[in-house]
């Protein structure tokens, strides 16, 4: 009886390409806002912490790349592997020039202070692997 219900449940809830689709809107759809954020409010305060580590400042703006670009092409299903990798790299750097010293740090809740870089960095990481699935906007296998 359990085994007869379970089988049932996995055999309703099986749908790879939606999860997909679900996992796509997730990743990207949550790093939208932190885009979103920087494109209406400018990336000068990235800047100048860029500026402060020695580097030029024009490089910020590469993070509207990494946080607009790429999660509408995630979310779209467009070069999903590229721009999820694109998305995991610049996670990497947000952790490098933010979040070194809090990686074995704990917030004011009690959560990992950089779980939300992880979560970007791993999710990104798993929607490079999957790929765009059958929902997406392209039909080509090429674009998606």
């Amino acid at each position: 009886m359990v085994k007869s219900l379970l089988m049932a449940v996995n055999k309703t809830l099986t749908n790879d390409d939606f999860g997909k689709l679900l996992l796509r809107l997730a990743v990207g759809g949550l790093m939208l806002f932190h885009g979103m954020h920087k494109a209406i409010d400018g990336v000068g305060g990235i800047a100048g912490m860029l500026a402060a580590k020695g580097l030029p400042g024009f490089i910020a703006y590469g993070v509207l790349v990494g946080e607009v670009l790429a999660p509408i092409l995630i979310i779209l299903g467009i070069l999903t592997r590229p721009s999820a990798l694109v998305l995991a790299f610049t996670m990497v750097v947000a952790w490098l020039m933010v979040g070194t010293g809090k990686t074995f740090a704990l917030d004011a809740v009690g959560a990992w202070a950089i779980e939300s870089l992880v979560y970007f960095f791993v999710g990104a990481l798993a929607v490079a692997f999957l790929g765009a699935g059958r929902y997406s906007v392209v039909s080509d296998p090429v674009w998606k």
